[in-house]
């Protein structure tokens, strides 16, 4: 493997923020840094100080983070922070390096790779999210709209210039297909990895998860449900189930989804659901492991553009998963690998509470589908992720010419 002469990783979110997409960056980093220098430029306060005075070196840039509900600010503040990026990777970046960047958030790429291509380095872009289309999904913009327009062509302006887009579902190339100059050696799929130890748990009656009675056939839900999610949909299958006394739901989680959630069950106390506060990490295992069956509920459309690194813990737990999408999501294409859960149509009830009914009335089967869903987190090991991090990196390097 040809190491470049520095790789520099542009982030929003670096370790010790403890988010999905921090804990993936900074392990991706650290694996990275085996073979050649990393410079993490990060906007996380506190990252300084987890890499100095080793490999990764750790860039901290000072950022402005406006309440979630400041719609105007925060497009100020993530405005301001690809500025920032932008002077920053243009100071450091050379004609020998290569310039990674995560779509965190959706304007970053646009002035790091840009600075990037003015140095005349190699450029890299991890998509996590997808815009315009995730917009799109969540119905916030029309696909004619002018804001849409001027992104897709922003779009196709960086893509045919990348060296490489890690993808992390096989959901996202033909979407990527559709912008001119794409063309199939940019991209490499590289999937999210439980970050949770491989290995069935067998159900713990004593869990406080399945309190008061755990021989009912619990339901989970949990994470963040962001703008591409459709809890609505489990609450009214929750209700279409209510009469099921053996079939109960345990949801609990943060995002802008449990608002919904929390509006709906204030409305109307559904003596089959019980909301939970957002389980802490050291207790994440347990409460997978309390529930017989999971549901990710996406909207329509979403194919694509919603990552779905949820899915990779429940089945390193052993559980098979409820995913609600359309048949050509990555969620969906990892269930029917090996025959380890129920794929239903989006925004779709009735069908939701259908397989639910359908796991509840047979339990072996449905456990069954969990063992089966263990083996298959084997797939999705972190070690072999990071490899192909490496070698994407290392392929990258010893091209000749950037694009």
């Amino acid at each position: 493997m040809t190491p470049p002469a520095k790789l520099i990783i542009a982030a929003q979110f670096y370790p010790p923020d403890a988010t999905t997409t921090a804990v993936y960056v900074g392990k991706i980093a650290d694996s990275l840094a085996r073979d050649s220098q990393v410079v993490v430029i990060s906007a996380t306060k506190g990252s300084r100080s987890v890499g100095q005075p080793r490999n990764p070196e750790i860039v901290e840039l000072k950022s402005w983070s406006p309440r979630k509900s400041a719609i105007i600010q925060r497009a100020a503040a993530i405005c301001l922070l690809a500025a920032k990026m932008f002077f920053s990777v243009l100071r450091r970046a050379t004609s020998d390096d290569i310039v990674f960047c995560v779509t965190t958030p959706f304007t970053l790429p646009y002035t790091v790779l840009l600075a990037a291509k003015l140095r005349g380095a190699k450029t890299m872009l991890l998509i996590y999210d997808l815009y315009p289309e995730a917009l799109e999904a969540a119905g916030m913009v029309r696909s004619n709209s002018l804001a849409v327009r001027l992104i897709r062509f922003a779009n196709t302006l960086l893509f045919r210039h990348l060296d490489a887009i890690i993808v992390i579902g096989r959901d996202v190339p033909p979407l990527l297909g559709r912008y001119r100059g794409v063309i199939a050696d940019q991209l490499h799929f590289i999937p999210n990895w439980p970050l949770i130890a491989i290995g069935y748990r067998k159900t713990d009656p004593a869990s406080r998860f399945r309190a008061p009675d755990p021989s009912r056939f619990i339901v989970g839900l949990s994470g963040n449900l962001g703008f591409t999610h459709d809890p609505a949909t489990v609450f009214e299958a929750a209700r279409l189930l209510r009469n099921e006394r053996d079939i109960h739901f345990v949801l609990s989680g943060w995002g802008v989804g449990w608002t919904v959630l929390n509006d709906l069950f204030a409305k109307d106390r559904l003596e089959n659901v019980t909301i939970l506060e957002p389980v802490l990490e050291d207790e994440l295992v347990d409460f997978l492991s309390a529930a017989d069956l999971w549901v990710i509920p996406y909207r329509r459309h979403v194919a694509g553009v919603s990552i779905p690194s949820r899915l990779y813990n429940i089945l390193a737990v052993g559980r098979p998963v409820v995913v609600t999408s359309e048949a050509n999501s990555e969620g969906a294409l990892v269930v029917g690998e090996g025959t380890i859960g129920w794929v239903v149509p989006p925004e779709n009830p009735a069908e939701l509470a259908r397989a639910i009914r359908e796991a509840a009335s047979d339990r072996q089967a449905t456990m069954d589908k969990g063992v089966r869903a263990a083996g298959i987190a084997e797939k999705y090991r972190e070690d072999v992720a990071l490899a192909r991090y490496r070698q994407v990196v290392g392929d990258v390097s010893r091209a000749r010419t950037p694009r």
